[in-house]
């Protein structure tokens, strides 16, 4: 399982248990609570109507008394009334009253007049001096039906109990504020829930595209790739980043000296032996032309141990430049047409002439320095390789993502054993014209300059119709931004 979905998931459980945990308050706290603010309500309620019906149980006069009349009085004038945003429209109150033996001897909704009321908790608890209350379904014997809330104060006369007087009130008069609650928690709880949603979506997918990102340069360093670190607002990422950068310096480091070391070692050696070899017979007595010969050969062989050297030192700064350092506009065609003009003698010497074509000016962002060198390398390559009287071509394309730069010799081309060979370090052809082979290093700049630039260099044969080979291709190809 990835670790985004683990992430996600981990979120999401958390959010539902929170959701879940604000439901079971609601229903474990929210409504009985209601319940219990009724209740306490109708006790006030019942002893304040308990004393008030006091003097007409006393003298037997509670069906005409001053407390009947107020009450149809009330129930016939009931006041209307908006309570926060729910609507009353009649009396919700049922009062019925008992004398000491439980028979009920008045009922406000003439319902039980008359009736054995002696056996129910509110009746037999309050004429028994204890606080009664009871809560039954308002139709008999069907659980399902709505529950009636009845509690009972006592009438006394003194400190002697004459009667009970009970207010019952049903509990779905309290669904309006219970589900008015209910729907507001809902409403928010979701809205909470979704926002919580797109918080964790978009926390996993910042965390989990930086950590994407490590991966990503991870193989890309595997595989020796140019790649910068990236760059992540969270503290440990970044520092996870800087370690990585680190360690790739050193690993690279170290590797780079060994394979350098063995590269160079071999290189050397040639030029070495020759120069040795040249100063071993080189001798005060031999011929003036023997001794300009053999200094002449020293002089090549020291030349070139300087070039390999000074190669190397710049080949090696730049395989460890992992990012362009001086980025600017530049005129592609404009600095085509410099690198030409610096092979302009050693052309006309060769009888090679450059033909360049461009359309319109290419501007992209660059190095103008290392991208020159490049395109200098390239062109020298294919002036070597050119037979005299011949045509070097070159061309500036651009398409919708990618700018290209070609350059066509009219050479016999690359051996078939070399096509995989000529971007490694220090490996070399031999020149036509001389027989000498370069230090090998040229093309491998090339490659390092196009990779730090975001794009790839490619060498190839120019093929005919008949299969004929018809000199090589050199391609650099840069991405447009």
């Amino acid at each position: 399982m990835k670790i985004s979905l683990k992430i996600f998931l981990g979120y999401f459980l958390l959010v539902g248990l929170a959701a879940w945990f604000v439901l079971y308050v609601f229903v474990d706290e929210v409504k009985p609570g209601v319940r219990q603010a009724m209740e306490d309500t109708l006790v006030d309620t019942a002893n304040v109507l308990a004393e008030l019906a006091a003097n007409d149980v006393k003298t037997d006069t509670i069906q005409t008394g001053n407390f009947a009349q107020s009450l149809i009085k009330y129930q016939s004038h009931a006041t209307k009334a908006n309570i926060w945003g729910i609507k009353k429209q009649s009396a919700d109150y049922r009062v019925y009253i008992t004398n000491t033996k439980g028979i009920v001897i008045f009922d406000s909704a003439n319902l039980a007049l008359g009736q054995d009321y002696s056996k129910w908790n509110d009746v037999y608890l309050t004429l028994k001096g204890k606080y009664g209350v009871r809560s039954s379904p308002a139709i008999i014997g069907d659980e399902q039906s709505d529950t009636i809330m009845y509690i009972a104060a006592p009438i006394k006369d003194g400190s002697n109990i004459i009667g009970s007087l009970t207010v019952a009130k049903a509990n779905r008069t309290l669904l309006p504020f219970i589900e008015r609650a209910q729907n507001k928690i809902i409403r928010w709880g979701a809205l909470l829930f979704g926002l919580s949603l797109i918080i964790g979506v978009l926390f996993t997918w910042r965390f989990t595209r930086k950590i994407n990102a490590l991966r990503d340069y991870a193989e890309k360093v595997t595989h020796g790739e140019k790649a910068a670190p990236p760059i992540s607002s969270n503290d440990e990422l970044t520092e996870l980043a800087k370690s990585m950068q680190t360690m790739r310096s050193e690993l690279d480091g170290k590797q780079y000296i060994q394979d350098s070391v063995q590269h160079l070692t071999h290189e050397l050696k040639s030029p070495i032996t020759a120069i040795q070899a040249a100063l071993e017979l080189i001798s005060p007595n031999m011929p003036v032309e023997d001794q300009a010969r053999f200094l002449d050969q020293i002089k090549t062989q020291s030349n070139r141990v300087q070039t390999i050297i000074q190669n190397m030192l710049g080949l090696a700064t730049l395989e460890h430049q992992q990012q362009l350092q001086h980025l600017a506009s530049v005129n592609l065609n404009n600095l085509v047409q410099t690198q030409i003009a610096h092979l302009a003698n050693k052309a006309a010497q060769h009888q090679v002439q450059f033909k360049f074509s461009a359309l319109n000016p290419i501007e992209i962002q660059a190095d103008s320095f290392l991208l020159g060198q490049a395109i200098y390398n390239l062109l020298e390559n294919a002036l070597d390789f050119s037979p005299t009287k011949s045509e070097i071509k070159v061309a500036t394309e651009v398409t919708q993502t990618q700018i290209k730069l070609t350059v066509c010799d009219a050479g016999t081309g690359i051996p078939e054993y070399a096509l995989d060979k000529v971007f490694e370090k220090f490996y070399s052809l031999p020149r036509p014209t001389t027989g000498q082979k370069s230090t090998g290093l040229g093309l491998n700049f090339v490659q390092e300059v196009a990779k730090l630039h975001g794009g790839t260099v490619t060498l190839e044969n120019i093929q005919l119709q008949n299969g004929n080979i018809r000199g090589a291709m050199a391609t650099i190809t840069l991405p447009k931004k």
